[in-house]
């Protein structure tokens, strides 16, 4: 084998990893609290911009203590051999990205930005809100991936 078809076997094994360990950590381990309360900011009717960015940060330690857990197990599994300081580098690329996202503000001024406003508000609980947090986080984990898989 390849060193080339080596890395693409790393970088595949670990975005897939890395995708599973963001799902179960979006939607199974963060608490209900944190859900609701991380995109929260003074100018939303007084509700506190503080206990947004805390219910956000517990959320993203969560969530990339699962990433990680997740990853470095699977790497052992796998025999991926990966660098430690490319994972702590994909992961901390995660977490920073994550908070960064869920803080609800920033994404939807890009969204605005890049005139996907309607999109972004469109309803339900799934609406174009949750499709664009979703692929922001697909698109930075993809990243990630390539980061980890590195030499």
């Amino acid at each position: 084998m390849t060193e080339h078809s080596t890395r693409a076997i790393r970088f595949a094994a670990a975005y897939a990893l890395l995708r599973m360990a963001a799902d179960v950590g979006d939607h199974w381990i963060q608490s209900h609290h944190q859900a609701l309360t991380k995109g929260q900011h003074d100018e939303n009717e007084g509700q506190s911009s503080r206990a947004g960015r805390i219910a956000c940060t517990a959320h993203v330690a969560t969530y990339t203590a699962t990433q990680a857990a997740v990853l470095l197990t699977g790497s052992r599994v796998l025999g991926l051999r990966l660098k430690p300081s490319r994972v702590i580098a994909a992961l901390a690329l995660s977490a920073g990205t994550h908070w960064w996202a869920d803080r609800r503000i920033h994404l939807k001024a890009l969204a605005e930005a890049i005139g996907k406003e309607e999109y972004y508000a469109l309803g339900g609980p799934l609406g174009g809100n949750y499709a664009l947090d979703q692929s922001f986080h697909h698109a930075v984990e993809t990243a990630a991936a390539l980061i980890a898989a590195s030499k």
